[in-house]
């Protein structure tokens, strides 16, 4: 057969294609921007970290909880870099093979940040360096101790990679440390690990790293999260609480897992608030020290706060939106998500 050649179908650009429906988050999910006072405080945080080249998770994973904690003060700083030498699936935070070398200025420019904000609580977190023979174990000691020498009034907590399972690594980071606490995120129930994250990571290694940072350091508290809405069950959540006890992990968080863009794991559910306030009890009976359980919580939220009633039982703060609680205390009016709502 002759005749023209038919029309070749136009690919569709980027722009005009069609984007896959996104759920339209639950009510719960509401927050209130700074305003007055608090909107001042956000900025001078937000003034501090850049003059001093910092970054924090909060920027970096957006957080929905960052004008909230910056407003009281608070923020998480993460060093080591922007980027992650791993890709987990959940993350906003960018993936890179091989990253700039370390700043050598980051802890001075980290402690002087710090001294200039008025902070009770200092959360310190990493991007994962695989690229560097310890994990860049050094680099966490030598920031953690100049925000200490600078300010050593202020408890200060490390949320931690899992630094490639060296337990030398992480012997030299704890030596003689003054770390309140110190945090490694399970991220997920373990069945869903090759789903969720890099497949350097795992549930086995995050425990190991955790039960043998109780072991060497017994007086520092021991702190992992969990997120929910991966496709994870009730009860999976529920067995992952019991392995962490069984680490003798001492804080957990729970909250609900946000798709950071279209290109992350989509949100499988969103439990209902009172589901939290379950998981929390169930925890309390496990014997775990404490929880903040709730949709917005995420690990570093209020940690100051969860350390302080964990270390204090006449500790009467609350936190809005989580349910808060501490083994140990007496007569104490808990705070419940569901309650919060209604």
């Amino acid at each position: 057969m002759t005749g023209k050649p038919l029309p070749m179908a136009r690919p569709i650009p980027p722009a005009l294609r069609e984007k896959p429906k996104r759920e339209r988050l639950p009510e719960w999910f509401r927050t209130s921007l700074p305003n007055g006072k608090q909107q001042a405080i956000f900025n001078e945080t937000k003034a501090a970290v850049a003059d001093n080249k910092l970054h924090t998770v909060c920027q970096e994973a957006r957080c929905p909880n960052i004008h909230d904690c910056w407003a009281s003060g608070d923020a998480t700083f993460m060093i080591a870099g922007q980027e992650c030498t791993r890709g987990c699936r959940f993350c906003a935070v960018g993936t890179i093979k091989t990253p700039p070398p370390l700043d050598l200025d980051e802890p001075t420019n980290l402690a002087e940040a710090v001294t200039s904000m008025d902070l009770r609580h200092v959360v310190i977190t990493v991007v994962n360096r695989d690229d560097l023979p310890d994990s860049g174990a050094e680099h966490y000691k030598k920031c953690i101790d100049a925000v200490h020498l600078a300010q050593p009034e202020i408890t200060l907590e490390l949320l931690c990679s899992d630094l490639a399972g060296d337990m030398e690594a992480l012997a030299y980071l704890l030596d003689k440390s003054p770390l309140s606490v110190f945090a490694h995120n399970v991220e997920c129930v373990p069945r869903l690990d090759n789903i969720v994250r890099d497949h350097r990571a795992s549930f086995s290694q995050s425990i190991a790293i955790l039960a043998e940072a109780k072991k060497l350091r017994p007086d520092i508290l021991t702190k992992s999260s969990i997120m929910v809405g991966l496709g994870e069950s009730d009860e999976e959540v529920t067995q992952t609480l019991q392995l962490l006890k069984d680490a003798n992990v001492d804080l957990i968080t729970i909250g609900q897992y946000l798709a950071p863009s279209s290109k992350h794991l989509v949100v499988d559910r969103f439990p209902q608030p009172e589901q939290y306030d379950i998981w929390a009890k169930q925890a309390l009976a496990m014997g775990i020290s404490g929880i903040a359980s709730g949709p917005l919580v995420r690990s570093s939220f209020k940690a100051g706060l969860l350390l302080r009633k964990s270390q204090d039982l006449k500790n009467s703060e609350s936190m809005p939106g989580a349910y808060v609680y501490v083994n140990g205390l007496q007569d104490i009016h808990t705070t419940s998500l569901k309650a919060d709502i209604d």
